[in-house]
């Protein structure tokens, strides 16, 4: 037996594998722990009076994509539109938005639309008699 003996070998990676899921695993947990002061709200059905006449609709979809007349425009181009259609006659603006699409993005178009000029704007809602849809999902709002 007269041979060397080996030196003993210590092999990180493993441990650096192992701190570095420890640490994700923290990382996360800290995430579950935080408490979210966010408010639940389910936005009341309102009665509204009917618009009668020409109007502009502006649609706003669940992704937060636009319409101006049922047809799919960019937020330039809608405000473009629109200021050319009340630059001809004073027209309603309605904001008909998802019930899932995003509160700032009604916020912000509603901003931009007075900042175009549009003096009369108000948002679709749906009627306090009419029955909430049948599949869950969103009506005119």
């Amino acid at each position: 037996m007269g041979g060397k003996i080996p030196k003993a070998r210590l092999d990180l990676t493993s441990l650096m594998d192992v701190m570095f899921l420890v640490l994700v695993f923290f990382v996360y947990s800290i995430f579950d722990m935080t408490v979210h002061r966010g408010v639940k709200v389910d936005l009341p059905d309102a009665a509204g009076a009917r618009e009668k006449g020409e109007r502009v609709v502006i649609t706003i979809t669940d992704q937060d994509a636009l319409q101006l007349n049922g047809r799919d425009v960019s937020r330039d181009a809608l405000l473009n539109d629109v200021r050319l259609l009340l630059s001809d006659q004073d027209l309603p603006v309605i904001i008909s938005g998802d019930r899932r699409a995003t509160l700032g993005a009604g916020v912000g178009l509603l901003a931009d639309l007075k900042a175009a000029g549009a003096e009369k704007v108000s948002f679709q809602v749906r009627r306090e008699s009419a029955p909430p849809p049948a599949d869950g999902g969103s009506g005119p709002r």
